[in-house]
């Protein structure tokens, strides 16, 4: 088995190249034959340049109560500079393989070394269900693979017997306890045991609560096991948004509050012209589509997809590091083009944490949204519309508006319809945000910079412009610089303003 499945690899890379998908030779289990249990072992060898996606198949027989996956995979040295073995696995049931099918059931990327599926529950990551006969797949994603490729061995076991009973799956409500039309806090970008985070739903969100959030998004790497268990998380102080981590290798993208159940497939590149209907997918469950750190160096994590089916961008990821600094001129400049068509068209931007594990902070960044409840569509509809700006914690606050000679209004993801030549009034209010300096940058570029806000962290920035000068406004915070040029880390920035008709 092991020198099959290496020639039918090779073979295939050569003809396909490494975007395609490849399917091994198969593994085979007969009938239980009053056995309570089997083990049936594979071993292969992967070249580099392998495909995305290779397919084991799995020939079920009937009469299984349980499925277990084992694997494993060698690492050895490589040069300084040279991607190692990494090992991604899932499985497909007895549904199939094709793209944005009904046969996914699972996926642990390389969170895990092994997983089990029986009607009555299933690892984390995977979906509970019957073992039905027929042919599944399991799943290997050689994320990256070694000039030396990359060995592996799988260890399938079949346990035989009468199946349990697939429990009826409770989601969280669409609708928490609000103050009617208000600012609310959330983090849309958090992951928890279901894919390779640590926490479980209850720990994450007893964090978000301390973080002082009235609204989180699930977004697990490819994969929507964790819906079904966020229901007791949930309350009336925590709006619990589900969704999904789309994890392809051209870049990342959530999937922001879609129907419960719902799952987005990730097996394609830019180079298959696969994301628009994928976007639509997740519209139309419901769900915003953001690109996640677009910018971020991890393989495979850069986006490529282009923003035009994007809803919002994540330009802030985590803690503020230099590729969230290039995320953030890249989003502006996206938003000086915008200003070509009238301000039509601009893609808001928000900051989630990605928090995994421990130290990861919850809420760090945090998007604070204008919304007219504290409900899914609510929230959606302030995100979408960019009402909203970015903070480090719920300790800072911001109040940022435009004003026009007779008495006209606008606030943050708004227009303030005035002449080109009339004074506007800028205007942001904050509080703690203890030395940090306030920037307002326009399609200009950054036109104003105040004095360090005193230790009290509040304080209130005027400045006067005109649509002619500023076709739009919005505001960075930034902690002190420690030394040289560069601008110190974010501590908040806003959605823009527009100003003119």
């Amino acid at each position: 088995m092991c020198e099959e499945h290496a020639g039918i690899a090779r073979r295939a890379l050569f003809v396909t190249g490494a975007a395609a998908a490849l399917t091994l030779g198969s593994v085979s289990f007969a009938a239980a034959d009053g056995q309570d249990q089997e083990t049936r072992t594979v071993r292969g060898t992967l070249p580099t340049g392998s495909p995305d996606f290779v397919y084991v198949p799995l020939e079920v027989p009937s009469g299984v109560r349980e499925l277990r996956v084992a694997y494993t995979y060698d690492k050895p040295s490589v040069p300084v500079g040279t991607a190692g073995n990494a090992l991604d696995i899932g499985i497909f049931d007895e549904h199939g393989t094709e793209l944005g099918g009904r046969g996914f059931r699972g996926w642990s990327g390389g969170a895990r070394s092994e997983f089990f599926i029986r009607a009555d529950d299933a690892t984390p990551g995977y979906l509970p269900g019957p073992v039905r006969k027929g042919t599944w797949h399991i799943a290997l994603g050689p994320y990256t693979v070694a000039p030396q490729g990359l060995n592996y061995e799988i260890a399938v076991t079949l346990s035989y017997g009468e199946p349990g009973v697939t429990p009826e799956p409770v989601y969280p409500p669409a609708r928490a306890k609000g103050r009617g039309r208000a600012w609310y806090r959330g983090d849309c970008h958090l992951h928890s045991w279901y894919s390779d985070g640590r926490r479980t739903p209850a720990e994450i969100a007893a964090l978000a609560r301390a973080a002082g959030l009235d609204f989180i998004n699930s977004s697990d790497h490819n994969t929507h096991s964790a819906h079904a268990h966020w229901a007791d998380a949930a309350g009336d102080d925590l709006l619990v948004m589900l969704g999904e981590e789309v994890t392809t290798r051209n870049g990342h993208v959530l999937a922001l509050g879609t129907e419960p159940g719902t799952f987005v497939d990730w097996r394609y590149r830019a180079r298959d012209n696969r994301f628009g209907r994928f976007a639509r997918r997740i519209r139309g469950a419901g769900g915003l589509v953001v690109p996640a750190h677009p910018h971020a160096t991890c393989v495979g994590c850069g986006w490529k997809f282009g923003f035009g089916d994007a809803d919002a961008v994540e330009v802030w990821n985590g803690p503020y590091t230099p590729d969230d600094e290039v995320a953030l001129a890249d989003w502006d400049n996206m938003l000086v083009a915008s200003v070509r068509e009238g301000g039509r068209g601009w893609i808001p931007a928000m900051g989630n944490s990605d928090a995994h594990r421990d130290p990861d902070v919850v809420g760090s960044p945090q998007t604070v949204v204008l919304a007219d409840d504290l409900t899914r569509e609510a929230i959606q509809d302030g995100i979408r519309a960019g009402r909203s700006y970015v903070a480090e914690s719920n300790r800072l606050s911001l109040f940022f508006t435009a004003s026009g000679p007779r008495g006209e209004h606008a606030g943050i993801g708004g227009r303030l319809e005035v002449s080109r030549d009339a004074p506007v009034t800028v205007r942001l209010e904050v509080t703690g945000a203890p030395r940090c300096t306030v920037r307002l940058v326009t399609d200009q570029g950054v036109l104003f910079t105040s004095d360090p806000l005193p230790v009290s962290g509040s304080g209130t920035v005027e400045w006067h412009t005109t649509a002619s000068y500023a076709a739009y406004v919005r505001a960075e915070l930034r902690h002190e610089a420690a030394a040289g040029p560069l601008p110190g880390a974010l501590a908040a920035f806003t959605n823009p303003i527009f100003l003119g008709r």
